[in-house]
Parts: C-alpha cells; structure tokens; sequence
C-alpha cells in the first residue's frame, strides 16, 4: 500500500531519507537474484497482467479510502483493532512464508538462528523487568519473552540430536513470533505510545518488510506490465495526496497504533522543532520503498547490472531534490487545492528519477542494435507447432 512522504516544517536539505532508500532498494537488487528461484515457485512462477494491475491498483484505492473514511466517521478503537489484526495477520505470514521458505539450512546455521533468536527473546525478557516497564505486564512480558528463548534454545538442542534435511517450521516460526512479541508487548499495549517501540523497533521491521515485500512481488511484474503499474500508482498517490487527503489520514492512522507501514529517520543534517526543540523527523511508507524497488528489479532485469543500479541511485537523487524544494511547491500548491497539504506523492518523486535512466538505456540499446530494434517492432508470425502446453 503506497503511502506517502509526509512533510514537516524542517530545513529543506536532508541526505538520509534519500540514503535509507538507495539501501533498502540496493539491498533487495542484491538479494534478488539469489532468492528469486526459491520465491518462484511460491508463487507458482506468475506474472501480472494488465488485468491484474489495474485491479490490484483499484484494491488499494478502495482499501485506503475505506481506512481514511471510518477513521474520519468513526475514529472509536474498534476499527483500529480491526485494521491492528488485519495487518499483523498479513505481516506475521509474510514472515513466516519468508522464513520457511529458506529454512532448509545446514544443521550449524540452523542452530546459529536459533540461538540468535533465543538471545534476542532473553534480552527483552531481562528488559521487561527493569524498572521502567514495571507496570501490569510485566509479568507476562517476561514469561512470553523466556518462553521464545526457550523455545529457540530447545531447537538448538534438536538440531543437534536429530538431523533434519528440509525446511523447518520451527526456525520458521521464530522470526514471526518475535514480531509479534515485541509489537503485543512494546506498542499494542500502550496504545502506541510506547518510546521503545517508535521509531526504533517500528523502523527496525519496517525496513526489513521493504525489503521482503520487494523481493516476494516483484517476481510478479514483468516489463510490459511495469510501466502501467508506474503510471497508475503515481497517479493514484497525487490523486488521494494532493487532491484529496485520503492517503494522509490513512497514515496518520496507521502511526498512531504502531503498524510498521513507515520509516522515519532523522533529517540530516539534524534540525530541532523551534517550539518542542526535538529532532525533527521525515516519514515515508513501505509503499514508496516498494515502488521504487520493483522499478529497479524491472530495470536490472531489461538492460543489466549496471542500469538497475543507476536507477537506484537515480531515484534517491530524484528524491533529494524533490525534498529541497517541497516547501516552496506546497506553498505554490496550497492556493491551488484550496487547503493545508501535508505530505508529497513519494511515487512521483521516485519515478521522476528512473524514468530519464531508462529512456537512456532505451535510446543506447536501439542505437547499438537498430537492425534488432527494427525487427522486434515488426510482428512476426511464428509457426504453430502441435501438443504445445497451455500456460
């Protein structure tokens, strides 16, 4: 779901939003080509068509207009458990789906995760009893803590008396549970407003489902269907955050509960709010970091290596800019929409950097291979042969 950037009153220079989303794309550039035999068949080897882009980019117009409606109508809790439970449920399988996939390890690293886990889950343990989370959870906090490390631990010792040779739920299970450990007992129980939980731990998983989330669908757009998808995402995002403010009530909705849907990072060089003279932040959704990294995927798999990571960077620079002069184009916007905006579709800001790289590598490749250029553009009937599979 494609959330935006949400600007603040703050310097308009900043180089570590621009950063974190040249990393978390060119780490899933990386990972891309090594995991992408094992996601395929999770996903049974499909692809998008232009049907399903266009259907999946109406699913989220009505998914955000839904959430930014009853937030408006009906801000009670209720709804926002629902969206709470809905969301865990989807991040916890993601997870899971990820972990299993690429549990079939050798017996030692096995045992290394595990252990890893185990630590993690012991650690929060010992911090759930330290004076500052002493309340009415502590008790509980520190039993399911210990009770993941055990659980981590114990797989140690299995892996160790019994040799397993495929995948494995129960390394599988570790990282969706400490998930949703950590979000229960740090964020949901305080209602969000739990200092441990924002914006560490939140941008903690929130870069790591980037990442997943680009590497799990990505595999499911292919060149003659990325270019759509660009066009109606962008448009779709200046739709519900320029002309309409639907996009920003959803993620303002989502931050007040603690769904790990955006990042923030400090803005670099750090700038203080004049009034509450703390940092100031920038945010921008899981959504953004998505779109830009199924550009890149898209990129790297038409032209190369080299192309894919230009885009990357291409994209940042993109966004650098885009974010030195936001203040004066809201302020040129604002007398246009008629009313205060808050945010910036972050899709057109990323977009704007990739689209010049790919017209480039365009241009050079029908400028080394005319003769190839030209017959791809002539359709050329190919002889039917019989008993060919339907796909």
């Amino acid at each position: 779901m494609p959330l935006s950037f949400i600007v603040q009153s703050m310097p308009s220079l900043d180089i570590a939003m621009p950063l974190a989303l040249m990393l978390v794309v060119s780490v899933a550039l990386i990972l891309n080509k090594r995991v992408e035999g094992k996601l395929m068949t999770t996903v049974e080897q499909k692809e998008f068509k232009i049907r399903d882009v266009i259907l999946l980019v109406v699913f989220m117009v009505i998914v955000i207009s839904v959430i930014a409606y009853t937030s408006l109508v009906a801000p009670e809790a209720v709804f926002q458990n629902v969206f709470l439970i809905i969301f865990l449920g989807s991040y916890t399988m993601l997870l899971f789906t990820f972990s299993y996939v690429f549990s079939n390890l050798t017996k030692k690293r096995a045992q290394l995760i595990s252990l890893g886990f185990g630590v993690i889950g012991a650690i929060a343990g010992l911090v759930s009893l330290l004076g500052s989370f002493s309340d009415g959870f502590t008790v509980y906090r520190a039993i399911a803590f210990f009770s993941l490390a055990g659980f981590c631990f114990g797989s140690v010792i299995f892996e160790q008396k019994k040799a397993v040779s495929k995948a494995r739920w129960y390394i599988a299970a570790q990282p969706p549970a400490l998930f949703l450990l950590l979000m229960i007992f740090f964020n949901v129980i305080y209602g969000g407003a739990a200092q441990v939980w924002f914006p560490f731990l939140m941008d903690v998983f929130g870069f790591t489902f980037a990442i997943l989330i680009i590497l799990y669908l990505s595999s499911l757009f292919s060149w003659k269907t990325v270019g759509l998808f660009a066009v109606l995402l962008t448009t779709m995002d200046i739709i519900l955050v320029i002309v309409t403010p639907v996009m920003l009530t959803t993620a303002n909705t989502f931050v007040n509960i603690g769904l790990p849907v955006l990042v923030f990072v400090p803005n670099v060089p750090l700038a203080f709010s004049a009034t509450t003279g703390q940092i100031l932040m920038r945010g921008l959704g899981l959504g953004d970091f998505f779109f830009a990294g199924v550009l890149a995927v898209q990129a790297y798999n038409k032209f190369g290596k080299k192309t894919g990571f230009a885009s990357v960077v291409a994209m940042a620079v993109a966004f650098g800019i885009w974010e030195a002069f936001l203040p004066d184009i809201i302020k040129g916007l604002i007398p246009i929409v008629g009313r205060n905006i808050g945010g910036f579709p972050g899709t057109l800001m990323i977009i704007t950097g990739w689209a010049p790289v790919i017209a480039v590598a365009l241009f050079i490749k029908r400028r080394n291979n005319p003769a190839q250029s030209t017959a791809t553009s002539q359709p050329t009937e190919t002889p039917k042969e019989q008993n060919l599979p339907i796909q």
